[in-house]
């Protein structure tokens, strides 16, 4: 196995850069799992639809499985008390109240000890506590009064007090880097899932973004299960795969939890004969994760480093639904895990040709 075995070929003018209007009026490429066609008797492996017709590729009794992480305003822009210096806080995970994990940029512009003020805003001052053992993440704190001469910091989205809530205050959406634009008040909105409940995710589980109420309603009438679990999409994501060989690469880990409720009506589905439907790659992990057998999870509350790689034997998932993902990276290997490397990238050769909209704003994919 080669990371260049997952390799194509993408014009840059397909790289979307802002969301649609309307969510579920993305197109969609139906993808029959494996290389034969479908059960419909249609032996063309492909079908371009719109994202609501899932309606139709869908039935009643089946779940579909999403993942309610909600994206924080991780980058906040500061200076160095010292020199006026511009650094940029990016926030990767909360430690308690007061503390949390970050990345800084440029590194060298803040070791240990150095104190922040953020851009703009002189009296709310975040210090550098210490390096963590990856070298890439530092420790920062909120120091006192903890308030901004503007009044008390408040709060709307469960981050909770203290440095969450200048995050929440200052804090801009942090947008993949290919979209190669700075963030807008509007992606706080169209940059999430519209049932993201639980802050921590430092990128969107973008398969998600393609829902609308009307469209999780009108699956509910149809007879088809909702389960909500939450993995913390972080930094990870962002990282490519560096190793020639896939299998040697140090995939990072994030956090994740499936409640005993969540655990309970997924293996129910499976009871009543009904498809477990991932909505997206983080969803997939999740569940692989907490798989014990064929068919089978148990609820977990813990941290995954799971790597999907072809060929891989998939316990806790029938269906997938998701984005289409950057050459070489980690994304694109368990999509192609869960079909195969053959049909994966003839489909986007596919979706190439026909012109969709990729990455995070772009259109969508359904393996079934």
């Amino acid at each position: 196995m080669h990371v260049n075995d997952f390799d194509y070929e993408l014009p840059p003018g397909l790289i979307a850069k802002e969301p649609l209007a309307q969510r579920d009026g993305c197109r969609l490429l139906h993808v029959k799992r494996g290389t034969g066609g479908g059960s419909d008797g249609d032996l063309r492996p492909y079908n371009h639809l719109i994202f609501k017709d899932i309606l139709g590729l869908v039935r009643a009794g089946d779940r579909l499985v999403f993942n309610d992480t909600k994206v924080i305003p991780a980058r906040v822009f500061c200076r160095k008390d010292a020199t006026g210096a511009a650094v940029e806080l990016f926030f990767t995970e909360r430690v308690n109240d007061n503390s949390w994990k970050a990345l800084v940029k440029p590194a060298k512009r803040a070791p240990a000890g150095t104190v922040l003020s953020v851009d703009g805003h002189p009296d709310v001052k975040i210090r550098v506590d210490g390096v963590l053992a990856d070298g890439y993440e530092r420790t920062v704190s909120l120091l006192p009064p903890g308030q901004s001469s503007e009044g008390p910091l408040g709060l709307d989205d469960g981050l909770t007090g203290g440095l969450g809530a200048v995050i929440d205050r200052y804090g801009h959406i942090p947008l993949p880097h290919y979209i190669e634009r700075e963030d807008a008040e509007a992606d706080r909105e169209t940059y999430q899932t519209v049932y993201a409940a639980t802050p921590g995710a430092v990128a969107a589980p973008t398969a998600g973004l393609h829902f609308t109420d009307g469209l999780l309603d009108d699956l509910t009438a149809l007879g088809v299960d909702k389960t909500f679990l939450t993995l913390h999409v972080g930094i990870g994501t962002f990282r490519p795969v560096q190793a020639d060989d896939p299998r040697q690469h140090d995939i990072h880990e994030e956090r994740f939890e499936l409640t005993e409720r969540a655990a309970d009506e997924i293996n129910d589905t499976w009871g009543r004969g009904g498809r477990v439907i991932a909505v997206g790659t983080t969803v997939v992990r999740t569940l692989e994760s907490c798989a014990v057998s064929h068919h089978k999870v148990a609820p977990k509350s813990s941290r995954t480093k799971l790597m999907i790689l072809p060929p891989y034997d998939f316990k806790a998932v029938d269906g997938l639904i998701t984005n289409f993902h950057l050459p070489k990276s980690t994304l694109l290997m368990l999509v192609s895990a869960f079909s195969s490397r053959e049909t994966i990238l003839g489909a986007y050769q596919e979706a190439i040709a026909q012109k969709y909209r990729f990455y995070s704003y772009g259109d969508a994919m359904i393996i079934i």
